[in-house]
């Protein structure tokens, strides 16, 4: 099956929508398969606001509706007490939340942007999706992540070759509570990085140190600025330390 065969099957379907790479395409192949579908970001204390304003940018450049989802993920305790299996709690909530505001619009079928690269064995939030009944095209027509970013180059879509970003949240180390202000810390100290022309990066921390993940290829700029970075996040976390073997 194919992405105009699928939506041909399902012409009429809610899409979860993160603003990323693989939920833009499906959201634009949904659109020029004439499908009728809203998109839904869910908005947490686990997404940083750029990922919002590339979803809503997307959502008004293909001119499809885009509703956005308010959630208090801290207020779940299989959540904040950050398991090895969080993610499963965290999607089992944040999906629930999709499927009743689209059965409100009407909607029987959700979809989501997993693609055939995402390994399931490595991923508990997928048990979460199967258990909801979620539907992931790019998956089911064979499509991964290269697939993705390159149909989505050639769509003129300006996601095609955003870096991967998991949420908030993995930036804390399993174990370790999750609470709203080591979240703002860490959303901050990305922020910065990311305004200094850093990208596909992660600042993760266990209790006040913070550890720096970057490419290789952005070493020497980092090295350049070294003690401006340090200074800087530590205004954030007690210790800084940057991690040699670079962004896994």
């Amino acid at each position: 099956m194919d992405l105009v065969a699928f939506f041909k099957e399902y012409p009429r379907a809610a899409i979860a929508f993160s603003g990323g790479v693989d939920s833009a395409y499906l959201l634009y192949a949904a659109k020029t398969a004439d499908a009728i579908v809203t998109a839904y970001y869910v908005k947490s204390q686990f997404q940083p606001q750029f990922e919002l304003d590339d979803a809503v940018r997307l959502a008004e450049e293909l001119s499809v509706p885009m509703k956005v989802i308010s959630l208090d993920v801290l207020a779940e305790e299989d959540i904040i007490k950050n398991p090895q299996n969080r993610c499963y709690y965290c999607k089992n909530r944040i999906f629930t939340a999709i499927r009743e505001a689209a059965a409100l619009d009407g909607y029987e079928v959700l979809l989501d942007g997993t693609n055939a690269s995402d390994d399931e064995g490595d991923r508990p939030g997928m048990r979460a999706l199967r258990e909801l009944s979620v539907l992931s095209p790019l998956k089911i027509c064979g499509l991964c992540k290269s697939d993705v970013r390159r149909l989505s180059k050639e769509a003129g879509l300006f996601t095609w070759d955003k870096p991967a970003y998991a949420c908030l949240a993995t930036r804390v180390r399993s174990g370790e509570r999750i609470t709203a202000e080591v979240l703002v810390r860490i959303e901050k100290a990305e922020n910065y990085l990311m305004s200094l022309g850093f990208s596909d990066l992660r600042v993760r921390v266990s209790g006040e140190e913070a550890k720096l993940q970057l490419p290789k290829e952005q070493f020497e700029m980092f090295y350049e600025r070294r003690e401006e970075i340090e200074a800087e996040l530590k205004e954030y976390f007690g210790t800084v330390v940057f991690d040699t073997n670079g962004r896994p």
